[in-house]
């Protein structure tokens, strides 16, 4: 068969959605990958996929360029009459599946995540919102990846009968095996997310800020991109030794063998945290806040802590209480997470459902 993929990033649709291209090239089937040029588009290809550049304005709302694109889907669609299509992101979620509902491509639809356009009130909402209401009428399946994402569309009455959940992007078991546990001494935190205010970022550079000078033995690290707003309050925070801030990461495993525990405070409309699963599935603890697309990962005091949604204070105080426990206690939730992300969220059980979407044709 051939297998169409609509994605908006390389980077995202490399990490998360590899094993799914590798097992269909491994059945024999085409695949066919549109989205912009990216630096992983070559690793992408390697695995036997067929790209097509498709430029994509992910955060624009100029309605012009978003025309234009679902017409590039359209006279894709045509050219490579595919078997089926697969969707991930707003974007190529609502053009990609409009394109496929003109023309009667099957097409199976995946909400990552609601992005502040959708989940913020106001007339971004409503045309979203509506967008989304013509994009999937016509939709195989419509996965979401949290229960209160699927809650929104079914309230607005949008492809309710249609609606399957998945555990996220799963995690690969294998490559994010269970690390040894860093010995005492020091206590490693990690940031790992773009640097921006809704990934909440503040909040943690507020508690490095307090929390360096009351436990010395503490470190704070920070993996990713830096948004231009922090470029120079990360420089003076690193340069003071508040901070531990090592760009753009590659291989997080690196990084995962340092650290005592993940602090993830985003209140960012997650799909699920894939920080947070890969963390686990290393067996590191994880503190992050009490919102759809984290609380699903974490059980509360048994492989981390829950804190509230821009609160700084919160976050301070379960930090404290994490830095009290003993090694082996922290240990332990670590190998908690790792065992719940196995039961629950191994990327196979995601793999599984495409491949029995992709079977209905």
């Amino acid at each position: 068969m051939k297998v169409l993929i609509f994605a908006n990033n390389d980077i995202g649709l490399y990490k998360f959605r590899k094993e799914l291209m590798e097992r269909l090239i491994l059945e024999g089937h085409d695949v066919y990958v549109s989205l912009p040029n990216g630096e992983f588009v070559p690793n992408i290809q390697s695995l036997g996929c067929k790209y097509i550049e498709t430029e994509i304005s992910r955060h624009g709302t100029n309605p012009f360029r978003d025309l234009k694109l679902l017409k590039q889907y359209k006279s894709m669609l045509r050219e490579i009459q595919p078997d089926i299509v697969f969707t991930y992101t707003i974007k190529p979620n609502v053009y990609g599946g409009m394109a496929c509902a003109s023309l009667g491509v099957p097409y199976v639809m995946n909400i990552t995540g609601l992005g502040t356009a959708v989940e913020n009130p106001g007339l971004l909402q409503v045309i979203t919102v509506n967008l989304y209401r013509i994009a999937v009428r016509k939709s195989q399946t419509v996965f979401f990846q949290n229960k209160e994402n699927e809650a929104f569309f079914t309230s607005k009455k949008i492809a309710v009968g249609k609606h399957k959940m998945l555990p996220g992007s799963g995690v690969n078991l294998s490559f994010y095996e269970p690390l040894e546990y860093p010995k005492d001494g020091t206590i490693d935190f990690v940031f790992i997310a773009r640097l921006m205010k809704e990934k909440g970022i503040d909040q943690y550079l507020e508690a490095a800020k307090v929390l360096r000078e009351k436990y010395p033995q503490t470190r704070f690290h920070i993996c990713g991109f830096c948004e231009q707003d922090y470029e120079s309050q990360i420089k003076k925070l690193n340069d003071k030794g508040i901070i531990i801030y090592h760009g753009l990461v590659k291989d997080m495993k690196d990084i995962y063998r340092q650290i005592h525990c993940t602090v993830h405070p985003t209140y960012y409309p997650e799909g699920l945290s894939n920080v947070l699963l890969e963390s686990s599935a290393c067996a590191r603890p994880i503190i992050t806040t009490n919102r759809s697309g984290c609380r699903e990962v974490i059980e509360d005091g048994k492989n981390g802590f829950l804190v509230k949604e821009c609160d700084s204070k919160d976050l301070i105080e379960k930090l404290e209480k994490f830095i009290s426990l003993t090694w082996e206690q922290r240990k332990s939730m670590g190998l908690a997470g790792r065992a719940k992300v196995e039961a629950e969220f191994d990327r196979q059980i995601v793999i599984k459902k495409y491949i029995a979407e992709l079977n209905r044709n």
